[in-house]
């Protein structure tokens, strides 16, 4: 019994020993690793990392496979021209998210975050249910951008390069964060086209898996945060708005920091 034992104790030993001198190398390693994911515009021709991260130390994960930004950008407009969920946009859809989006703005008009002299801006709008939303509740001067335009309320754009001046809107909303490839990108431009005061309201899905042509994935309110440099946070409340599960409202600082948070 002595003799049998033996070599599976002997085995064991080294097992653990080889596992006691590898676990340094591993955390240093780690400790290695680049601690934030940061992005740089990107536009087309330029070719993407062959791989990224899968979870970042900020709580976001950047969803790999695009081999260049023209590649991110061609999926993107395949999902806005698919025939069958056009149609579905402009008869089934359209009358209910009207109605659900109405209420979302009615609520944030009602917290004087939004007004009818507000010039409004939808990210991603694809067929424009969010923009003739606000126009019904009094927001007219609203309008949409999407890599596919849908006259009279969505023009052409790109929501990493949005095709506006600096200080245009009052109010931004978008309820497409999880397309981003480039969300830094994104929070960027809307801070950049936001005036001094202007409000951007996010509807963002936490913690849960989004659809196919989803770009990154969030896992905590604190990495969107973080992107928002010249903002600060003034409300967090849970919602259920078509796979959304949050809603993130920003104000762009006019001169200093701090932060503030509403809780309802």
């Amino acid at each position: 019994m002595k003799t049998s034992t033996q070599p599976k104790l002997l085995t064991f030993k080294y097992v653990f020993l080889s596992l006691l001198l590898t676990l340094p190398i591993l955390l240093l390693v780690l400790r290695l690793q680049p601690q934030n994911l940061r992005w740089t515009a990107a536009a087309p021709g330029d070719i993407l990392p062959p791989t990224v991260p899968n979870i970042t130390t900020r709580g976001i994960r950047i969803r790999p496979g695009y081999t260049s930004y023209e590649a991110y950008i061609q999926r993107q407009v395949n999902k806005t021209l698919n025939p069958r969920l056009r149609q579905v946009w402009i008869t089934r859809d359209w009358d209910r998210k009207i109605k659900v989006f109405s209420q979302f703005f009615q609520h944030l008009k009602s917290r004087s975050l939004l007004s009818n002299d507000s010039k409004s801006l939808c990210i991603g709008a694809r067929v424009g249910q969010e923009v003739e939303a606000l126009r019904r509740v009094g927001v007219s001067d609203s309008v949409g951008i999407d890599l596919v335009p849908y006259p009279p309320l969505v023009v052409k754009g790109d929501f990493h390069n949005q095709p506006f001046g600096n200080d245009t809107f009052d109010f931004e909303f978008s309820n497409v964060f999880d397309h981003a490839l480039l969300p830094d990108k994104f929070v960027a431009e809307i801070e950049r086209t936001l005036k001094p005061r202007g409000v951007c309201v996010l509807h963002v899905a936490v913690a849960r898996r989004t659809d196919k042509y989803s770009a990154n994935d969030l896992f905590s309110i604190k990495p969107l945060v973080e992107m928002f440099r010249r903002s600060e946070l003034v409300q967090v409340r849970e919602i259920d708005g078509f796979g959304a599960n949050t809603e993130a409202v920003f104000m762009k600082r006019e001169t200093g920091y701090g932060e503030h948070i509403q809780r309802s």
